[in-house]
């Protein structure tokens, strides 16, 4: 588990959210509770983005700030390794 920091921006008409020490993981919603959720969905998809990519995930920083947001506070990306294979290629034959 890697924990982050996430930073919340109330505006009119909703929240707006981003990981002030995850680049790329940005979001939107209509209430806090609403844009936790997205932030998570953003936090997951940028993480499995970069490692498809072949990119480090970056580093956690706790003293990350932003002076324009209006609640900081952690949060956590759960990672799962796995060795199943969903799919084999045509041409290679499973023992």
């Amino acid at each position: 588990m890697l924990q982050y920091k996430a930073g919340y921006k109330f505006v009119n008409g909703g929240v707006h959210a981003q990981g002030l020490d995850f680049p790329a993981a940005i979001t939107c919603g209509l209430d806090l509770a609403e844009t936790r959720r997205m932030l998570t969905i953003a936090l997951i998809d940028v993480a499995e983005t970069r490692m498809e990519m072949g990119q480090a995930l970056p580093q956690p920083d706790p003293t990350a700030s932003d002076a324009e947001m209006d609640l900081e506070e952690p949060t956590y990306l759960h990672l799962r390794a796995s060795t199943e294979v969903s799919e084999e290629p045509a041409d290679v034959v499973a023992p």
